[in-house]
């Protein structure tokens, strides 16, 4: 993707992984439309569909939002982590189709431009607050907005062209648009009469997810704060001690933390090196990879770097900081200084079976 940007190529995975996607928003809302019309046999098909549309932005939202804390307690979540880009698009589809419809049903058939309209808080009860306030319209207009900015740019043109830090504070984003979204529904829907049950709904989703992220955010914190033995003075000024070299799987790494950066230390055939644990793609975790054929894989969407310089292979452009490393004693340490883009790194040679013994540079 650093070379060219064509019309993407789906795999098998990512075709699967779309049509459970389409399956599960069908059958949310078949399942929505059938309970309304048992418990509701009078609803209008507009409102119907407004309802469920919406409802289902909500719960789609709500699986964009539980992916990363859901992947960094278990594994299994890894999939739907990787992939929620696509499941981002669905959300504002979903709520494309809500916002739509509002706006023709409440906002186009008045006296009033259907932006005036909107903004005013027109469009009779059924679209304003329960004080007659735009309040609750405009939040979704908000969390529409978000939506729809996350997913023009959810390509990696877009990616590239912002940088992935801009792009990652930019779909940061996604909290307010939750925010707004579960905003929106407490003005509206919940001020209805009989509605109570979904405040404990909605309330009790909202709150499991805030406990979620804090859980995650607990779990990285002590992985990161995990406090080696002491090994004795540096074996060089700016070395900081990282890892034991027999605690590095082959082939794949040890994530630390390196003066407050993530840093990924692999071991392979014998070879211990270290890179920035984030991606240039996604910025996804370098240290949750592997390396395949001499390069480090990114567990994510496979985008590969060269272990000693950090570099792509060719034709590719991207390229992660490198770290000089040195085996000394049990422990590798590892100079907190990254080195310029593109520089071979120092690494070591270490013999696990044999017992690590002081090494200097292997490259």
């Amino acid at each position: 993707m650093s070379v060219a940007y064509k019309a993407v190529g789906w795999t098998s995975w990512k075709v699967k992984y779309d049509l459970a996607v389409a399956a599960f928003a069908g059958v949310y809302l078949a399942v929505f439309a059938v309970a309304s019309l048992v418990l509701q046999p009078h609803v209008t098909v507009e409102t119907l569909v407004l309802r469920a549309t919406g409802s289902l932005a909500l719960v789609m939202l709500t699986g964009v939002l539980a992916a990363g804390p859901l992947a960094r307690l278990s594994p299994r979540f890894l999939p739907v982590l990787r992939n929620r880009r696509h499941l981002g698009v669905a959300t504002f589809l979903a709520a494309a189709a809500h916002g739509a419809l509002a706006l023709f049903q409440f906002h186009f058939l008045g006296p009033l431009d259907p932006l005036a309209s909107l903004l005013s808080g027109g469009g009779g009860a059924a679209a304003a607050g329960p004080d007659g306030t735009a309040s609750f319209q405009l939040l979704g207009a908000v969390a529409l907005a978000v939506l729809f900015v996350m997913a023009a740019t959810s390509h990696d043109f877009w990616l590239s062209a912002l940088a992935p830090s801009t792009w990652k504070s930019l779909h940061m984003l996604v909290y307010a648009a939750y925010a707004a979204l579960v905003g929106h529904v407490a003005l509206g829907a919940l001020q209805q009469e009989g509605r109570g049950y979904l405040w404990v709904l909605i309330g009790g989703t909202a709150v499991a997810l805030f406990a979620g992220q804090l859980a995650a955010g607990a779990r990285e914190r002590r992985r990161d704060r995990a406090v080696l033995p002491d090994a004795g003075e540096p074996p060089a000024p700016g070395f900081v001690r990282a890892v034991r070299a027999r605690d590095i799987p082959e082939g794949r790494a040890k994530v630390v933390v390196l003066d407050r950066e993530r840093v990924a230390v692999f071991r392979h055939r014998g070879v211990v090196s270290c890179v920035s644990n984030v991606c240039r793609h996604q910025m996804g975790p370098l240290g949750e990879g592997r390396i395949v054929d001499g390069c480090i894989t990114c567990p994510w969407h496979g985008f590969q770097y060269d272990p000693i310089t950090g570099c792509a292979p060719p034709p590719f452009e991207d390229r992660v900081e490198t770290y000089d490393v040195v085996v000394h004693g049990d422990f590798v340490w590892v100079d907190s200084k990254p080195n310029p883009l593109g520089t071979p790194a120092r690494t070591a040679r270490v013999d696990v079976g044999a017992g690590a013994e002081p090494s200097g540079a292997a490259s």
